[in-house]
């Protein structure tokens, strides 16, 4: 039986995970629950799964972490303020089943001087994916990982031609339903370049031997390929329960969390190359990766800000990137990195987006 804490549980991640538990009352407990702001809803989980210990916000997610006895921590909070409780459960020596990317990517080089060997379980798709594939060799037989990518709504459009888009139609995410932010970077990929940081950190894989390929069935969740020329590939239909169910019970699997292929249909995977010069996303965070530091802090709280201004009209949707490139460009890196630190560059970065968006709406 493992005891579970889930942050985020009102959430998409988390109410997945409440599921999977809920069918597998023998594998799991649940021990603490933690929301934003979410009290109702909290309050009936709570309720409907006998937890005792439940937290309104980050802060209060910290201290349940430390205060709660528990084998693994869902982290499935939505933006960098889980970089806090993701640092609280490492340093509790709990296991950390991490589906809040951006607490990795802004929290570097902390967060991995913190995670013992095994204690960081991945529990995004591609993430997991690879993680599943690297049990088929050693670290010294990997050549590379190719992360997948869906291509988004906009897949095969020239730069040229996304100049126009709406609000709308970069929300109408062709596979999955993942909320204003997440959509919007899985339509300019920047979601992905976002996951390449993540998988450079996750499995000290270097920038140069992480690929990404386009593949809009969005089966083939990502690959590792061996230095004999064999790629091991994790392929299942879009489930988040399977990569959240490995999260909580790693490295056993969870019978019945997912509907396996169905091999008597006829069905056709492709893959595509990523086109740099339509979505310059991966190129610009391989680049951010590479100088490290508080670079990945910046570019992710830039790539926030433009994105609710181009949902608020503010600026074009090419003027995301654009704006993301700007901010990252002009930064200047700190000597000192601590979680002070990093709140305080992003806030910086807020307003140096700010700045810039705001030049781009005078001039539009």
């Amino acid at each position: 039986m493992r005891r579970v804490i889930i942050l985020g549980s009102s959430g998409s991640i988390g109410t997945q995970a409440l599921d999977v538990i809920r069918a597998n009352p023998e594998k799991f407990e649940v021990v603490g629950l933690g929301t934003g702001s979410n009290a109702a809803v909290l309050a009936e989980q709570a309720e409907a799964f006998g937890v005792e210990h439940t937290a309104l916000g980050a802060d209060e997610a910290e201290q349940l972490v430390r205060d709660v006895d528990a084998d693994v921590v869902l982290n499935g909070i939505t933006g960098s303020i889980g970089l806090g409780p993701t640092l609280a459960t490492l340093r509790a020596g709990k296991q950390l089943a991490l589906a809040n990317k951006e607490s990795l990517i802004v929290g570097g080089d902390l967060v991995k001087q913190l995670a013992a060997p095994g204690q960081l379980v991945p529990v995004d798709s591609e993430h997991s994916a690879i993680a599943q594939a690297l049990r088929s060799g050693t670290a010294a037989e990997v050549r590379r990982l190719v992360l997948t990518a869906s291509g988004g709504p906009f897949r095969g459009r020239t730069r040229a031609s996304l100049a126009d888009v709406t609000p709308q139609e970069a929300l109408a995410h062709p596979t999955w339903d993942m909320g204003l932010m997440i959509t919007t970077n899985s339509s300019t990929l920047v979601n992905k370049g976002l996951e390449v940081i993540e998988a450079h950190l996750l499995f000290d894989v270097a920038y140069e031997d992480i690929a990404v390929t386009v593949h809009p069935q969005s089966i083939v969740h990502s690959m590792v390929e061996f230095v004999d020329g064999s790629t091991i590939a994790q392929a299942s239909p879009p489930n988040m329960r399977l990569p959240i169910s490995l999260g909580l019970d790693w490295p056993s699997r969870v019978s019945g969390v997912g509907t396996p292929l169905d091999w008597t249909t006829a069905q056709s995977w492709t893959f595509e190359p990523l086109d740099d010069e339509a979505f310059p996303a991966v190129s610009l965070a391989k680049k951010v990766g590479r100088a490290g530091g508080t670079y990945p802090a910046v570019f992710n709280a830039a790539n926030e800000q433009a994105v609710l201004a181009f949902h608020d009209g503010r600026i074009g949707y090419l003027d995301i990137l654009d704006t993301v490139d700007q901010v990252v460009d002009e930064h200047a890196e700190v000597d000192t990195l601590t979680l002070e630190s990093l709140a305080a560059v992003e806030q910086d970065a807020r307003r140096a987006a700010d700045a810039v968006i705001a030049r781009r709406s005078t001039r539009g």
